[in-house]
Formats: structure tokens, sequence, C-alpha cells
């Protein structure tokens, strides 16, 4: 394996030899099956675009009428009342350990800018947080980690299969973002997890289809192989986070089962694949602007209940999606708001069925904790609540056209500005970013611009001014929320330019791109 990103300090402790040659094998022997499926995802979409549908899938259907199940909950991953999620940086971890919360979605993915040092520092943070070595000092403030009985669980989130590690190569092409964030992360971390009583666990994001985790499955089973770990030690919980992946969702539960701990509701990034996978296909498949969809729109909610049934079906847990809001320790106003709208949602999420569900800040892991005390008392979870009263068909989850809500100027100037600053951000080595009292990562700012594309594309008039949404619109809202930004503390001139020429090639190009960090990537060292 040929490393071109630099040695900083200690990073050879992450970096052997050893490790670098398990991530060399797993990437032999599946990186042309990724590229393969990555293949099968622009054929699908070139389906989409000319006119087909999604559906349930006809050939698995003796899988959705078989009876099976998952493995039963693992070591650290019975109760997941409250999962916090964030980036793997020293400060986070220890924060997010110690948080109260039962898991710890420990992000390299959309939470996580990848910038070389971050993403191999982060290997280096957990496995000292297992080592107990993680302590520090900053600022006059100490952090410690708690006893180890008292820390969340730690569940790692690898990059998606779309993404590449450009520092890291083999035999001359760059490595599988996943298999090099998972590869690091099982070698270094499998059996200290398993010396402390649970196990290796992961997030996988951004799956389209159960072939998909089919190729997780069998990156496991060899993964566990080379290093003596016993089969079905890994347990992975999959994001269904595409539009693609809502109506496989059983089927991806199958190919996993040895090795599944559940689903989650990824509701962002759902939004985002709703607009890219119908976004030629006119006003049928368009959402109003963002901060008016909720989790209450009929295709949401079909969304939602099928996962919740789908999970119980099979033995899963079925965790909720992320509460954007985040709290303010200096405007009580603003932090009354945020913990009124995170206990709302957690509500319905509990009273749905879900088993926990995700926030991105530790003051409000109580919130979401006592609500879920309130549902489940002393059990676990709620599995054996099968929803066996829901009942979604293909038409529930495609129905988009029925989402109330409008578009208007302050629509797309709020897409603009959040696209903006959540790129230089990115661009800088923030991941996980507060803006306007919302935790922002990719997804939303994926939501943003890919919003303003579609509006571009289907000749929307604004509702308020009647205003075409056009490309010189856009660009003239994009001059004018710059002027806003610059005249602010810490604004970063070469930073900002080179966000707004990535906002401005994701969102006005004619040819839409699959994902903004794709090009934005490119353009970091």
């Amino acid at each position: 394996m040929e490393i071109s990103g630099p040695i900083l300090d200690r990073f050879d402790e992450i970096l052997t030899p050893e490790a670098l040659g398990f991530v060399a094998t797993l990437q032999r022997e599946f990186g042309a099956r990724r590229l393969e499926l990555l293949e099968l995802r622009q054929a699908k979409q070139a389906e989409l675009s000319a006119g087909g549908v999604l559906d349930f899938l006809p050939e698995t259907k003796g899988v959705r009428e078989a009876e099976w199940s998952v493995a039963p909950p693992a070591p650290g991953l019975e109760d997941r009342r409250v999962e916090i999620t964030g980036p793997v940086d020293r400060k986070m971890t220890i924060n997010a350990l110690n948080s109260g919360a039962k898991v710890w979605l420990a992000d390299f993915e959309d939470a996580n800018s990848p910038l070389w040092p971050n993403c191999v520092a982060g290997h280096l943070n957990l496995r000292d947080a297992l080592d107990r070595a993680i302590d520090f000092e900053s600022g006059g403030k100490t952090y410690a980690l708690r006893p180890d009985a008292e820390l969340a669980t730690i569940v790692v989130r690898p990059r998606g299969w779309h993404l590449d590690e450009k520092h890291a190569k083999v035999d001359g092409r760059p490595v599988s973002g996943s298999l090099f964030d998972f590869g690091l992360y099982f070698f270094h971390c499998a059996q200290r997890q398993l010396d402390k009583g649970k196990g290796p666990y992961f997030y996988l994001p951004k799956l389209e289809s159960h072939l998909e985790a089919r190729l997780w499955n069998d990156v496991f089973v060899r993964a566990q192989e080379l290093l003596g770990i016993p089969r079905g030690t890994i347990r992975a919980t999959v994001l269904i986070e595409t539009y693609p992946a809502a109506f496989e969702m059983e089927e991806i539960l199958y190919e996993l089962r040895e090795h599944s701990a559940g689903l989650n509701a990824g509701r962002w990034d759902y939004l985002f694949s709703v607009i890219k996978k119908f976004r030629t296909r006119g006003r049928e498949f368009l959402l109003p602007e963002r901060n008016t969809v909720t989790m209450t729109a009929p295709f949401m909610r079909a969304y939602t209940e099928l996962l919740v049934r789908t999970c119980h079906k099979r033995g899963a847990h079925a965790i909720g999606g992320m509460a954007a809001f985040i709290p303010s320790r200096r405007d009580p106003e603003v932090n009354a708001v945020a913990l009124e709208k995170v206990r709302a949602d957690k509500t319905r999420e509990s009273g749905d069925g879900f088993d926990g569900s995700w926030v991105a800040h530790p003051d409000l892991v109580p919130v979401c904790r006592e609500v879920f005390d309130g549902v489940l008392g002393d059990r676990p979870h709620q599995i054996d609540r099968r929803r066996e009263d829901v009942s979604v068909s293909a038409a529930d989850l495609l129905a988009v056209s029925e989402t109330p809500g409008e578009i208007t100027e302050a629509g797309l100037r709020g897409n603009v500005d959040v696209a903006l600053r959540y790129l230089a951000a990115w661009m800088g080595g923030l991941g996980a970013v507060a803006i306007h009292n919302l935790m922002e990562d990719a997804a939303t700012a994926e939501i943003s611009r890919s919003q303003i594309w579609q509006w571009i594309h289907n000749d929307i008039t604004l509702a308020d001014t009647g205003a075409r949404v056009t490309k010189e619109l856009v660009e003239r809202v994009i001059g004018e929320e710059l002027a806003g930004i610059a005249a602010e503390p810490g604004y970063d001139e070469e930073l900002y330019a080179q966000a707004t020429a990535v906002f401005k090639e994701v969102a006005l190009d004619d040819d839409f791109a699959e994902f903004l960090t794709l090009p934005a990537y490119a353009r970091m060292p």
C-alpha cells in the first residue's frame, strides 16, 4: 500500500505495516465488487430518469415471506434508547462517551471532514479511549473518561461505498473509504472491544440495495476470519437513508442477519435521496423548502412506520432519526424551543415503536432518555411490539406530492446560506457545524443544494415574490448571502471562495453531481 498523506505525530501507531496489509487484503478481495455495485447504482438511476419506478422486488418475495430473524442483540447493544452522534476528534470522543447516552455513533462519514489528519487521528482517539489513555487539558479544562461501566458503547460509521481514501492506494488505485475506515478500526480495536465485554460494532451508511449489504456481510466474514475473531461477533446497523433502500429493508436485514443490529431512519439523507433519484421527474416528486418538510408528511410517515414494523418482525432494533435542533447555554428562549421540539420528535418516535433515537448534543441526552424511559421503563427495547397494524404500499412510500408546504425566497436564501456555510466549514476540517441553532452535516447541505437544482430545472416560482427560480436568480442570492457572511467575525475569504465554487458546481451545473462531497474532496489537500 502506498500512503501519500503526511505521517504526523503517532500516526505510525495506526498505519502499521500489519494494519495496512489487512486493509490492502480487503481492498484486493472486495474492491472490484464495490465498483460493480456503484455501476449498478448508475444503471438504476438511468432507469428512474427514463420513467422507471421504485417497488418491492419480485425476485426477493420469498425472503419477505419466509420465517427468519436476525441475531440477538450483542453485549452493549441491548438497550439503545439514546444514541449520540458526532465526529471522532479527541474532545468529542470523551464528551460523547461520557454523555449518558447508551451508544455513541463515532462518525467518519457525514459529521467528519475527511482531511487526512482527521481520519487517522480519529482511529488514534478510538484506540486511546479503549485503552483509557485519552485524558487531556484544553483551555484550562480537564477532559477525562468516566468509569467504563458509565461509557456509551462505540459504534463506528465508516464512509459510504461511494467515497475513496485518496491518500492510500493499493496497486495504484485509491482504497475504498469504507474499507479503510472499517479495516483500521477492526484491526486495532476489535479485540480491545471484546476484552471489555462488548464487540466491534458499525453503522453502515448510504446503502442502496441488499446487494450492497451482502458485500458488507462478506467483508465482515473475511475480516473475522483473517484476525481469528469468531464469526458473528461484528454487528452492524444499516441506515435506511436512500430511497431505494426503503424498498429493500427486509432483504438488507436478511443479508446481514448474523451480523445485524437493526436499522436506523436516516431522515435527512433520505430526503436528499428522494430528490436525487427523481430529480428529473417533474412536480410529482417536488418537495417544498426543507424546513417545512416534517416527519408527519405522508411519505415520511410511511417510511418510518414500515421501518419499525420490518425491524420488529425480524427481531431487530429500530432506531429513530437525528434531532437537528441544538440547545443554547446562552439563550434560554432558544434553549426552551430546542428542547420542546426534540421532546415532541422523540415522543412521536417512541410512540411509534422505535427502540431508541439520535441526538447531536450531550445536553439533549436527558430529554431523549426521559421520553424513552416513559415508554420502555426497565425494558431494554420494545421489539415485542410488532406493529402488525402497519401496512405500507409502494404508493405510500412514493407519495411525495402529498407533502404540504411552499417554496419561498426565504427558503431559497436559507438553502444557499446553509450550503455555503457548511461547505466552507467542511473544507476547513469541520464536519458537524452548528448553523442557526441547528446541527448541520453533509446530509442537510445535500438537501439544500439538490433542492435548488430541482427548483431550477422545474420552472418553480417563489410563492411570496412570484420570481422564477433561475440560475441567474440563484447567482444573485449567492452574492447577497456571501456579502452578509463576509461581514461576520472569522470570515475566511479563501475557504468561502472554494465553497462557492463547489456550491455552484453542484447546484447550478446541468449535470447533477451524485454527492457534493466528491468535488469538494477533490479540492482538499
